[in-house]
């Protein structure tokens, strides 16, 4: 792995995300979610997640961190769920439902990370994670394994 070709990646795609240009920032919140295990990802990633311009750029890169499934997309969905105004919080949820309700395997591993994180001593990840914890709770996935 090319740590400076990454973080030459995420400098760029940053860049695109402050673009006056709704498209831009959607299409670089979505691309910046593959790279939000980097530090220098995440305070981009949370500026689009929170898009003051237009909530397409909040719900294309919300479902981008979703589809990792990891810790680290699902920190930033919570604290950019702990500080969204109503409007943001319902893009954010239905990024959260076309994502995380089809399968009941993603919806556990996403509920016990959720758990997890709001244990965690950054008031402002907990106070996300609980929310999310609780939309995710509501969901009943459409398929389970065999």
């Amino acid at each position: 792995m090319d740590s400076d070709l990454r973080r030459a990646a995420v400098a760029a795609l940053a860049e695109l995300g402050r673009s006056r240009d709704w498209r831009d920032r959607a299409d670089a919140g979505h691309s910046l979610a593959g790279f939000a295990e980097m530090q220098e990802a995440c305070e981009p990633l949370l500026e689009l997640v929170l898009d003051p311009g237009d909530t397409f750029v909040t719900r294309r890169t919300a479902e981008g961190l979703l589809r990792r499934k990891d810790r680290a997309g699902l920190t930033i969905v919570a604290c950019a769920l702990a500080v969204a105004d109503s409007n943001h919080g319902d893009w954010i949820h239905s990024a959260v439902i076309d994502v995380c309700s089809i399968f009941s395997d993603d919806l556990d591993e996403a509920l016990r990370l959720c758990e997890e994180m709001s244990r965690d001593t950054d008031d402002r990840l907990a106070l996300g994670a609980c929310q999310l914890y609780e939309m995710l709770a509501e969901f009943d996935p459409v398929l389970r394994p065999a």
